[in-house]
C-alpha cells in the first residue's frame, strides 16, 4: 500500500528525486515543538513556491489571453491564486492526508485548516521546483488547475459573492439587513484561521472559514447564496 506522500507524487505527476525536499513541505511549523531533531518546517519553501507560483500562472495566462490588458489579466491570477482556492487545490491532490503536524496542532483540526493547506501548497510548489526545473513544475501545476478557463469560469461565477449577496437581499430587506461577525479564530498567530456568520436580520443565513477574516467573509457569503436560494 503506497503510504501518503507517495500517493501525492502519484497525484501530480512528479516522483521527487530528492525525498526530502517533499518531506520538508508538508511539514508544518508546528512539528518542530514536537520533533527538536527536525531543523526546518515548509516555511521557506511556501516563500519560494508563492513566487514560482505566481510566474506559471502569470505566462499561462499571457498565452491564453493575449488581448487581455495588464489588470484583467492581474484580477484573473489574483483569483486562481487567492488562500481559498489554493486550500481546495491542496485538498483536491491529497495534501491534507499527507502533512505533518504537531500534536496540538493535529488536535485542534489544524490538518483541515485552510491556511495551513494554502502554505503547504505554496511550499510544495517551491519543492518541485528545486528538485527540477521550471519547466517540470510549469507542467505540474497546469496539471493540477487543468484547463484554465474551466477554473476561472467556475473561480469568476463566485467572484464578489458579498455584493450578490447584497444584491439578493436588498430589494427585500434593504441596504442595512445583512450583518457579518467573527465568531472564532483558531490557530497559532502564522496559521490563524476564521470563522465568520453572516445575518440576515438577527438570522444566521450562512457561515464560512477563512485564512483571513476577508476569506471568511466570502466564503460565509457564498453559503448563504446556497441557502436562501434553496429556501
Amino acid at each position: 500500500m503506497k503510504s501518503s506522500l507517495e500517493q501525492l507524487e502519484t497525484r501530480i505527476g512528479h516522483a521527487f528525486q530528492d525525498r526530502a525536499l517533499l518531506e520538508r513541505a508538508v511539514t508544518h511549523p508546528s512539528l518542530l515543538q514536537d520533533r527538536p531533531d527536525l531543523a526546518v518546517s515548509n516555511q521557506r519553501l511556501e516563500f519560494l513556491g508563492d513566487a514560482v507560483l505566481q510566474l506559471v500562472l502569470t505566462q499561462a495566462l499571457y498565452d491564453l489571453f493575449p488581448e487581455d490588458r495588464e489588470g484583467a489579466l492581474s484580477k484573473r491570477r489574483a483569483a486562481l491564486a487567492n488562500g481559498t482556492f489554493l486550500a481546495g487545490l491542496a485538498r483536491e491532490i491529497g495534501l491534507d492526508l499527507a502533512l505533518r503536524l504537531g500534536a496540538s496542532e493535529e488536535s485542534t483540526g489544524g490538518r483541515s485548516r485552510a491556511a495551513a493547506l494554502e502554505d503547504a501548497f505554496e511550499a510544495l510548489v517551491g519543492a518541485v521546483f528545486l528538485d527540477s526545473n521550471l519547466p517540470t513544475i510549469s507542467r505540474v501545476l497546469l496539471g493540477i488547475y487543468g484547463p484554465l478557463p474551466d477554473r476561472l469560469a467556475r473561480v469568476e461565477d463566485v467572484e464578489n459573492p458579498k455584493g450578490r449577496l447584497q444584491e439578493f437581499v436588498q430589494p427585500m430587506h434593504g441596504n442595512n439587513a445583512l450583518r457579518y461577525e467573527v465568531v472564532r479564530i483558531e490557530g497559532e498567530d502564522h496559521a490563524r484561521e476564521y470563522e465568520v456568520a453572516v445575518f440576515l436580520r438577527d438570522r444566521a443565513v450562512g457561515s464560512g472559514r477563512g485564512s483571513s477574516k476577508k476569506n471568511a467573509e466570502e466564503a460565509a457569503a457564498r453559503a448563504a447564496l446556497v441557502e436562501l436560494r434553496v429556501m
